[in-house]
């Protein structure tokens, strides 16, 4: 714990810290009943509004991977934030005309729901010989207000991304409606698994299903027991955030 903090923030990194060990026993414990390792899953914390400062913490805890879900508030941090052993992703709705700012700062794009988002990708990338990993977002539930590629066009869009040089398609990303009850996520969560296992097993050139990203603090563990081997947490490893 560092020295001389104010009680509010020693308060904060305190519970950060019980948090982070508590997200960890709940993951080893899904893994192991979905017949995988605890390091088969990748935790990924949503780092929206959460200060550099607590972040870093948690990257100090063993965190190793931190995505953010705006391009203004990335590159408002991207100096304070402590990488050397941990990555950087971008979680959120990529507008086009914002992609050359955080091309060459993240490791990965996981919202990527368009062939013209892709291909500016694909531009910004080849600007500073680049390949960037990008994941494709499936609106699972077909809500109105949600980005994302309908399930049934996901092959199409799959076959014209993975002709772009200087990308590449490492798997799939979605964020399923709120479920009045926790138990109804599941057919949604079991939609995307079938999807993954259905594009893996079409061996595509440039397609690499190694991540099925879904799940969020209230129900990632049931998105591991689904298939997912990445999870986004944010408000259960930091607490709850006040949006501007």
């Amino acid at each position: 714990m560092p020295e001389k903090l104010s009680e509010e923030m020693y308060r904060t990194l305190e519970a950060v810290r019980r948090n982070y060990e508590e997200i960890m026993e709940t993951i080893a414990r899904a893994a192991e009943a979905s017949g995988r390792r605890p390091e088969d899953i990748t935790f990924l914390a949503a780092t929206k509004t959460v200060p550099p400062a607590v972040i870093n913490y948690a990257i100090g805890l063993g965190l190793r991977h931190i995505g953010e879900n705006k391009v203004q508030e990335l590159l408002s941090k991207y100096d304070e934030y402590q990488l050397t052993d941990c990555d950087l992703q971008f979680i959120g709705h990529l507008q086009t005309n914002k992609v050359r700012q955080i091309i060459g700062k993240v490791s990965m794009i996981q919202s990527v729901d368009s062939l013209r988002l892709a291909q500016e990708i694909a531009k910004q990338s080849a600007k500073q010989n680049l390949t960037t990993d990008i994941l494709i977002e499936v609106n699972i539930g077909r809500e109105e207000n949600k980005s994302g590629v309908m399930a049934e066009s996901l092959e199409e869009l799959l076959a014209a991304i993975a002709a772009l040089d200087h990308i590449k398609v490492r798997g799939l990303m979605a964020i399923p409606p709120i479920c009045d009850k926790k138990s109804d996520v599941f057919k949604f969560f079991d939609q995307m698994q079938q999807l993954f296992i259905d594009i893996s097993a079409k061996t595509l050139d440039n397609v690499n299903m190694d991540f099925l990203s879904m799940g969020m603090s209230d129900d990632f563990a049931e998105a591991i027991t689904s298939g997912a081997n990445m999870v986004r947490i944010g408000s259960r490893l930091f607490g709850a955030r006040i949006y501007r």
